[in-house]
């Protein structure tokens, strides 16, 4: 299978363990089943590739979520990046382009697009393997997975299909409706649109040639910013003539909000926490390092992390993003393709970061203009680079980088360094990049 993920999401739902870097598919706090935790994203890909071990998997997604892929994922995924954000149908027209233009795929290939993040049950990628088939074999320009409702939801599209029978033809589609009219719809044998879709690679080639006008991958790049922001559902699905839907009949749920995500968590409470006996359907995740005790919490979420606390009933939970979006608060933990690092301290002309350096990484050489640097070696063994000139570094090392010096540390184990910034003017936007090689030729040279 060529299967293309869409990984979107601004992390606004599951604060304050998601955020702008973070987003909800990267959060490990479900079940691998050998007793350790996993992400929406690597659970996703373990199911993937236990239905069809070649797959070629293709992760669309925008810069900031590139190093957390790479870190989850290391180089098991091909991944597709968008430069600015648009809507589903040009990143998906982007990740075709990349397929033809950068991956060498033919234009009869088989293509499944899905979303990264759904909850669902083996079933549900023999499925892909399916549509994927019928991509490739069939009569349709364009088949739809459509999900057997479980419930009138007014949070889902809806595909209406000409029948009730496995594979049928579409009628129409329905955007998110009232309770009401969702009861419709499902009377009338509607499916939940699930946003899965399976085509030819030169069918959406076409389409996307059609809206945009450019000649190759490297050309729709470029001029990405320049397109307008339009779904995939309105600009192919609802307009073609030759569409088909196949019905899901598995499990499937949308870990959309705490309320749905904690019927998931591996378990009631992940980090320290203690609950009382009088608590009843109360989930707690504290990434702090600091104990929570809850005592009488009846159908309560409570999560704790370095971007903030979350106490909320679960129904709530639901409508947690407006007052997200009114909270200022810059990252405070990331993961990398190289590690992760964990804000520590905030001070007006300083600023104090534990990174973790994983074994056979490093930072990218660089320099500020506007702040100082010091390192403190915690835990492992690495060396750094300090304008040129290379030593080792072991735990109690403390190294001193002026402003305007480039600097660089790599991990030969797993490495653990205090770094406090010091300056008036501490901005992420203070960083100069250099190539190393010449100048370590440089400080051989001294």
């Amino acid at each position: 299978m060529n299967i293309i993920l869409l990984s979107g999401g601004s992390g606004k739902r599951l604060w304050p363990l998601s955020n702008d870097i973070r987003s909800k598919q990267f959060v490990r706090m479900l079940s691998d089943g050998k007793g350790d935790f996993e992400s929406m994203l690597t659970r996703v890909h373990r199911q993937i590739t236990a239905v069809d071990s070649q797959a070629e998997i293709t992760i669309a997604t925008g810069k900031k979520q590139v190093s957390l892929i790479k870190n989850q994922l290391g180089d098991k995924v091909h991944v597709c990046v968008e430069p600015c954000r648009r809507d589903t149908f040009p990143a998906i027209c982007l990740a075709a382009s990349y397929l033809k233009d950068v991956r060498g795929k033919g234009e009869e290939e088989a293509v499944v697009v899905c979303p990264v993040d759904p909850y669902v049950e083996g079933s549900y990628f023999e499925t892909l393997e399916e549509m994927s088939r019928m991509a490739r074999t069939g009569d349709a320009n364009l088949y739809l997975m459509g999900i057997e409702p479980t419930y009138p939801s007014e949070k889902y599209g809806y595909i209406i299909p000409v029948s009730r029978d496995r594979v049928s033809g579409v009628d129409t589609f329905r955007e998110k409706p009232d309770l009401e009219k969702a009861q419709e719809y499902i009377a009338r044998g509607a499916l939940w649109n699930g946003g899965v879709f399976a085509f030819r690679l030169g069918y959406l080639l076409e389409k996307a040639h059609q809206a945009f006008g450019f000649q190759d991958y490297q050309d729709l790049y470029e001029r990405y910013g320049e397109m307008d922001k339009i779904s995939f559902d309105y600009a192919v699905a609802e307009r073609e003539q030759k569409i088909q839907v196949l019905r899901y009949r598995g499990q499937w749920k949308d870990l959309g909000t705490w309320n749905t995500f904690s019927e998931a968590m591996a378990d009631q409470a992940i980090g320290r926490v203690t609950l009382n006996d009088t608590c009843e359907n109360t989930h707690v995740v504290n990434e702090l390092n600091i104990p929570i005790l809850c005592m009488g919490c009846k159908n309560m979420v409570v999560a704790a992390s370095g971007d903030g606390i979350l106490i909320s009933d679960k129904g709530q939970s639901s409508y947690i993003k407006p007052y997200v979006e009114q909270i200022e608060q810059q990252v405070m933990y990331a993961e990398k393709s190289w590690g992760s690092f964990t804000v520590l301290d905030v001070q007006e002309d300083s600023l104090t970061i534990k990174i973790v350096l994983l074994p056979g990484h490093g930072l990218h050489y660089h320099s500020h203009d506007h702040r100082d640097e010091v390192w403190t070696v915690m835990s492992g063994s690495g060396r750094t680079v300090i304008d040129g000139v290379e030593r080792r570094v072991s735990p109690g090392d403390v190294i001193s980088m002026p402003a305007g010096c480039k600097h660089t540390i790599f991990a030969d184990t797993e490495l653990k360094v205090i770094e406090v910034q010091l300056g008036k003017d501490i901005t992420v936007e203070d960083k100069q990049k250099y190539e190393l090689e010449s100048e370590l030729e440089k400080g051989k040279g001294c």
